[in-house]
């Protein structure tokens, strides 16, 4: 099949015909029909098998020309980097098309969103935070909204938006179209779909969280933080191999760490993305990974669903993840179209077992290897390894019994006197007589 049987506009497949876009991925065969007919749909499908694409064609295909100023589309993804590889999409497939697409995130100027989303737009693309802003300051109206896309509505949840997302979509008009994408399905994205969907078709392209086969898993037992970042330094020397190496941490802190290490290892050959730098110094971390200007690029889980990199050799998780979701979405950035890649985890002993809820989510092993001879071994612990021993922890201490002292009165000396006999009484008084 291909993307003439979609009977598109002949402006998208133009489009289409220019980018080489020649066959759609099954994501996209699947819930091509389903989302152009306007039914409710769940599409399931793992990183980079071209969900983005799959609700943006029938989606445009959809719109019409128009004046209005409110967006009749919505999509909303969990992070800044997800909304511009959206946007980018939109872009590459309508250069023949009118439509009018407006990106709106945190961290930045809000009154200027506002005066563009209040100039007018057909598709509005933006992150829960923002989107939920816009909304209640009444800039943002919703009642002209036909379709409103969820992706990686999981991440959403991860990363907090769940009441901003419930309070969206119950602002929305009750006849529209919902269509929801994602790698995973948590137990509460459930809930949300069984309160706001309407008899949604279930598309699920490949068992619910397996990963691509063609991705090399490999896993490697390491002490501590310091021997993993010697390890890393040990692998990132063979830069005939590792290209364009993807580095994942789980946080802030350690992403400086990592960065600060193999910067001085390979100076000019890295970078460094999270939550804490700015927009620009994240989209020029990214195009200069994606340009060649540098071999690795270290990045949290935060920014990890919105990094859409081509060709990527390696994934490198310095740390396990706790979260099977955020495994699979981290070794999905490598893979993708059709290419091999491989993906390469430290394992210390207390991640074990985040190893075993992992092997048991995909139904797959991971493939240990030696820990390699050449490499040290070093003893160093940080401060987050160093568990303090419960018992210098003065956790119960024993209350502190104080005693009030004071000076008895006459009536209690008086009383505190033996009770004598009259004779006992009498020998006493002639004995301080003589």
């Amino acid at each position: 099949m291909n993307f003439q049987d979609f009977n598109l506009k002949k402006s998208i497949q133009t489009a289409l015909d220019e980018l080489e876009y020649d066959q759609p991925t099954p994501i996209q065969i699947e819930t091509y029909s389903t989302v152009r007919s306007g039914k409710d749909l769940v599409g399931i499908a793992q990183t980079g098998t071209g969900k983005t694409l799959a609700y943006l064609l029938p989606i445009i295909d959809w719109l019409s020309y128009s004046e209005q100023r409110m967006p009749r589309v919505i999509v909303m993804v969990p992070t800044r980097e997800l909304v511009m590889q959206v946007v980018k999409e939109v872009e590459k497939i309508t250069p023949y098309v009118s439509v009018r697409t407006v990106a709106v995130y945190g961290a930045t100027n809000i009154n200027t969103q506002k005066q563009k989303v209040y100039d007018g737009c057909d598709i509005l693309v933006g992150t829960p935070g923002r989107v939920y802003d816009l909304i209640m300051s009444g800039i943002l109206r919703t009642k002209d909204v036909k379709k409103f896309v969820i992706d990686e509505v999981d991440e959403m949840f991860n990363l907090g938006f769940r009441p901003q997302t419930v309070s969206i979509m119950e602002t929305l008009p009750p006849k529209r179209q919902n269509l929801m994408f994602s790698a995973t399905l948590s137990e509460d994205v459930e809930n949300l779909v069984n309160k706001f969907f309407n008899k949604p078709k279930i598309v699920k392209i490949v068992p619910h969280g397996t990963p691509l086969e063609k991705i090399i898993q490999i896993g490697y037992p390491v002490l501590n933080f310091t021997t993993k970042l010697n390890l890393l330094a040990h692998l990132l020397k063979n830069e005939e191999e590792f290209q364009k190496v993807l580095v994942f941490v789980s946080t802030k802190k350690q992403a400086d760490a990592v960065f600060t290490f193999v910067e001085g290892k390979f100076p000019e050959q890295v970078a460094v993305i999270h939550s804490n730098k700015s927009q620009n110094q994240r989209f020029n971390a990214v195009n200069a990974l994606h340009d060649g200007k540098v071999r690795v690029l270290i990045a949290t889980d935060v920014v990890a669903r919105g990094i859409d990199i081509k060709d990527i050799t390696h994934v490198i998780n310095v740390d396990t993840p706790s979260s099977p979701g955020d495994y699979i979405h981290r070794i999905g950035r490598t893979g993708r179209a059709d290419k091999p890649g491989t993906a390469i985890t430290f394992i210390t002993e207390s991640e074990g077992l985040y190893l075993d809820l992992i092997e048991e989510f995909m139904k797959k092993l991971i493939d240990l290897q030696d820990f390699p001879s050449e490499v040290e071994v070093s003893r160093v612990t940080t401060p987050d390894e160093r568990v303090t021993p419960l018992y210098d922890i003065p956790y119960l201490k024993e209350p502190e019994i104080r005693v009030k002292k004071t000076k008895p009165s006459k009536a209690s000396l008086r009383n505190a006197k033996p009770n004598l006999t009259p004779k006992q009484r009498a020998d006493k008084k002639r004995k301080r007589k003589k």
